[in-house]
C-alpha cells in the first residue's frame, strides 16, 4: 500500500502528487523529491526539509530525517512543504550588542542556545538562555492569563512586590524544549540574551572578556534596581568601581559633584542622600591604575561575596504554621540549594542542598518538593510559576549531572577519599597536578642503588669509581632516591648504600650542586639521602629515557657507517659486484653500491 502524498516546493511554488512508501525515511522522501523535481536543487541539500503545515502556525511539524513518514500519521492527500529550514534569528546582550544570526527553525531553543553561543564566543551555552523584551501592556496581558480566579484575592499586591523584588517570574524565559516557531517568535522580534544558571560564572575573568562583560552588566543592574540588596558603604564601592570601568582613572578636575546621573551608579534609595556622589568619586579615587577589565574583575569578585548572588528568587505564598493562613515568601533556587528568604530583608530564613530534593511537582496553581527522609512533611506553596521553577531545578541538575559525566575531569569517578595534590617543580617552571588516592601508605625499608651513567665528556675521558657503604642512614620519609654527581670534564662518583633507610620529604634534584651527590664509602664523610617527589622523579625518568634513545641512535648510525664504508671498498670479482648485508640486517637483504 502506497502514501500519495502533495508536495509544495516553495521556492518553485509548484505542488505535485507523489506515491511513496510508508516505511519510507524522510531523508529518503527528501532524495525522491530533489530527483522528480530537477529544478527545486539550489543550494545545499541539509538546508531543506519537510514541513507538515498546520492551520495554526505554531502547531506545524518539520518531520526528522530519521523518521519514518508512517511515524507522523500522515493520510492519502496530506500536504509537505519542501522548503528551507534556516530562519532570521535577532539577539541582543545585555550591553547593547545585537547580533542577527541564520539558524535552524526545526531545533529546539536548547539547540539552538549551541549555535547561538558559539557566534557569540561563549563556551558553557548551557547556562544561558533567551528571554522575550515585551512591552508592559504585553506582560500584563501574559499576568493575566496566568492568573486564576481561586488566587486572585491578592494577585495586585503581590504584582507590585514582585516588581518591587524583581524576581525571577517576571522574566519571560523561552522553553528550550520548543522551537522558536511553537513558541510563535517572529524573525523581526529581538530576544534578550541572559545567564540564567549561575553555576560555572565564578571561573569567569579577564581571560574570558566576553563573558566578563555580559557578567558585570548583569551584576551591575541586579545591584541598581534592588535584586542584590546592598548597605549605603556597600553601593558607594561599587559606585567607585563603576565610575573606574565608564570612566578609568580619576580626574579631580573633571569628576566633581554633579558629574554623575546617579540613577546609573547607585539603587534608588541612596540616591537622594547628601554629598554621596562626592563619596563615590572618594572611592573612585582608591581605583587609581586599574585597567577597565581589571576593574570588571574586582566588581564581579564583590558582586560574588554578596549574601543574594546567585540565588533566583520566585515570589510565592507559603501557608502560616499553626494558622490557616497565607503570606508571601520568597522561594531561592541556586548551583547547590533551595532556601527561603524573607520578603522585606532578602535574609536566608531556611536553605535545603540540592542533594536532599528527591521529588517535585508543578501545578497550574502550586509547587511542592519532596526531601525524603531529610524531612518528615513536604514543602508546597502557592504560584503560578510552578513550571518556572521546575524547570530550574531541572536544569541545575542536569548541568551538575554533564558535568560529572565530562571526559575531562581530573580525578577518578567515586573516590570521595581521594585528593589532589598541585606542585611545581624548579628550575624547569613545570606545573604538575596529579591525583593522590585515597588509600593510606605505611613507610618501607629496602635497598636503594643507582646505576652509573655514561656521557661524553667535553674535557677527555671520565672517570667513573664505584664505591659502597654498609650501614644505617637515617631520615624522614617512607622511599628513597639515590643522587648523582658528575661535572663535565672531572671524574663522577657513585655511591651504595646497604640497610635500613629512612627518606625526608622534601628533594630538587635540579636545584642540588654538583658536589652534593653520595660520596664512596670510604671517604669518611656524613651521608643524608633525601626523597625525590613523584613529580621529580618522572621528570629525571622522562631524561633518562631520552638519554638512553640518543645513546641508541648514535650506537646505530655508527655500524651503519660501517656497512657503509665495508659495501665500498667491496673488489669486484669476475666482473661482478659483490652484496654486503649489513650485520644488524637493518638495512634489507642487501646494499649494492
Amino acid at each position: 500500500m502506497t502514501l500519495s502524498l502533495k508536495i509544495s516546493a516553495v521556492d518553485l511554488n509548484v505542488i505535485k502528487t507523489m506515491q511513496f512508501e510508508p516505511s519510507t525515511i524522510v531523508y529518503d522522501a527528501c532524495r525522491v523529491i530533489r530527483e522528480r523535481i530537477p529544478d527545486e536543487n539550489p543550494g545545499n541539500p541539509t538546508e531543506y526539509g519537510l514541513f507538515l503545515a498546520d492551520e495554526d502556525p505554531k502547531k506545524g511539524v518539520w518531520l526528522e530525517q530519521g523518521r519514518s513518514l508512517e511515524y507522523y500519521l500522515l493520510r492519502n492527500g496530506d500536504l509537505l512543504e519542501y522548503k528551507r529550514k534556516h530562519r532570521i534569528l535577532k539577539v541582543r546582550t545585555l550591553d547593547g550588542v545585537l547580533k542577527t544570526l541564520q539558524v535552524d527553525d526545526s531545533h529546539t531553543v536548547g539547540s539552538l542556545m549551541i549555535t547561538i553561543c558559539t557566534r557569540m564566543g561563549i563556551t558553557n551555552h548551557e547556562e544561558y538562555s533567551l528571554v522575550r523584551d515585551l512591552p508592559e501592556d504585553e506582560k500584563e496581558k501574559t499576568l493575566t492569563l496566568k492568573r486564576d480566579k481561586s488566587i486572585a484575592k491578592d494577585q495586585k499586591r503581590l504584582e507590585e512586590m514582585k516588581k518591587k523584588l524583581h524576581t525571577d517570574d517576571e522574566l519571560n524565559w523561552l522553553d528550550h524544549s520548543k522551537t522558536l516557531r511553537e513558541q510563535d517568535i517572529d524573525p523581526n522580534e529581538v530576544l534578550l540574551l541572559r545567564r540564567k544558571f549561575f553555576y560555572s560564572d565564578q571561573n569567569v575573568d579577564a581571560r574570558d572578556p566576553v563573558q566578563l562583560n555580559l557578567l558585570y552588566v548583569q551584576s551591575r543592574d541586579a545591584i541598581l534596581n534592588g535584586t542584590h540588596p546592598v548597605s549605603m558603604e556597600k553601593a558607594i564601592q561599587f559606585g567607585g568601581l563603576q565610575c573606574q570601568v565608564q570612566f578609568g582613572d580619576h580626574v579631580d578636575s573633571k569628576h566633581k559633584p554633579g558629574f554623575l546621573d546617579l540613577k546609573e551608579f547607585l539603587p534608588k534609595e541612596y540616591i537622594k542622600l547628601k554629598g554621596i556622589e562626592k563619596k563615590i568619586f572618594g572611592e573612585h579615587q582608591k581605583f587609581v591604575g586599574l585597567s577597565e577589565v581589571e576593574a570588571k574583575v574586582k566588581y564581579t569578585q564583590f558582586c560574588r561575596s554578596l549574601k543574594t548572588y546567585g540565588i533566583t528568587f520566585f515570589l510565592v505564598k507559603e501557608k502560616m504554621k499553626g494558622k490557616n493562613k497565607l503570606v508571601p515568601r520568597l522561594l531561592g533556587i541556586t548551583k547547590e540549594s533551595v532556601v527561603r528568604v524573607d520578603e522585606k530583608t532578602k535574609e536566608i530564613m531556611k536553605t535545603w542542598p540540592l542533594t536532599t530534593v528527591r521529588r517535585w511537582a508543578a501545578s497550574p496553581n502550586s509547587f511542592t518538593l519532596d526531601f525524603g527522609d531529610y524531612s518528615d512533611t513536604y514543602y508546597s506553596v502557592q504560584t503560578t510559576e510552578g513550571e518556572q521553577i521546575s524547570q530550574l531545578i531541572a536544569g541545575y541538575i542536569d548541568i551538575i549531572l554533564r558535568k560529572k559525566k565530562a571526559k575531562d575531569h581530573l580525578g577518578i569517578e567515586g573516590d570521595e577519599n581521594s585528593t589532589m595534590y598541585e606542585e611545581n617543580v624548579q628550575a624547569g617552571q613545570a606545573t604538575i597536578i596529579q591525583h593522590n588516592m585515597g588509600n593510606i601508605k605505611h613507610p618501607s625499608s629496602g635497598n636503594v642503588s643507582m646505576p652509573g651513567l655514561l656521557r661524553d665528556g667535553y674535557q677527555g675521558e671520565n672517570k667513573i669509581s664505584v664505591g659502597s657503604l654498609h650501614g644505617q642512614v637515617s631520615s624522614q620519609s617512607n622511599q628513597v632516591q639515590s643522587g648523582f654527581s658528575a661535572q663535565h670534564g672531572g671524574s663522577g662518583e657513585l655511591g651504595e648504600v646497604n640497610g635500613s633507610i629512612q627518606s625526608s620529604s622534601t628533594f630538587d634534584l635540579l636545584d642540588r650542586p654538583p658536589s652534593s651527590g653520595m660520596q664512596s664509602g670510604s671517604s669518611g664523610k656524613t651521608i643524608q639521602t633525601k626523597e625525590l617527589t613523584q613529580a621529580q622523579r618522572a621528570f629525571i625518568v622522562t631524561i633518562t629515557e631520552g638519554l638512553d634513545a640518543i645513546d641508541t641512535a648514535q650506537d646505530n648510525l655508527n655500524r651503519s657507517q660501517i656497512c657503509l664504508v665495508l659495501a665500498m671498498i667491496q673488489p669486484l670479482r669476475n666482473g661482478e659486484r659483490i652484496s654486503w648485508t649489513c650485520p644488524d640486517k637493518k638495512w634489507g637483504p642487501s646494499y649494492r653500491p
